[in-house]
């Protein structure tokens, strides 16, 4: 297969294919370097054609929380007291600039998820 642009399913399944003869491939070695430049095209075409949304900031910050096993009280130095922690996670109140940037900066989370608006308790029930 020549290296060119992903045009089609057919040329992005070719490309998979080709991504997984090449996979063992020696470091610096032609091969190598195929492997490198079809893994580009092949992430260009899934980035244009299968696009991933950003995820809801509350749910994100849920997700992190499960996964770093923090607890309510762990987002307190970044959202408030645990009446606002409450508040922020059942999304009675929105998140504030100075939470997101404590958030960013403690947590290494990132800012463009967490500035991504999202529906509160109140608008979620009036849907």
């Amino acid at each position: 297969m020549e290296i060119r642009t992903i045009h089609n399913k057919k040329e992005y399944k070719a490309a998979l294919d080709e991504i997984e003869q090449l996979w063992s491939a020696p470091a610096k070695s032609p091969q190598a370097e195929r492997l490198d430049v079809l893994t580009l095209l092949v992430e260009h075409y899934e980035r244009t054609h299968y696009p991933i949304a950003d995820p809801d900031p509350i749910e994100f910050i849920e997700h992190v929380m499960e996964s770093r096993a923090l607890t309510r009280k762990d987002l307190e130095p970044m959202i408030g007291p645990r009446g606002r922690v409450a508040d922020i996670l059942n999304r009675r109140r929105p998140l504030t600039l100075e939470m997101i940037r404590r958030l960013v900066t403690q947590l290494q989370l990132p800012a463009e998820v967490l500035i991504q608006p999202y529906l509160l308790r109140d608008e979620l029930l009036a849907a």
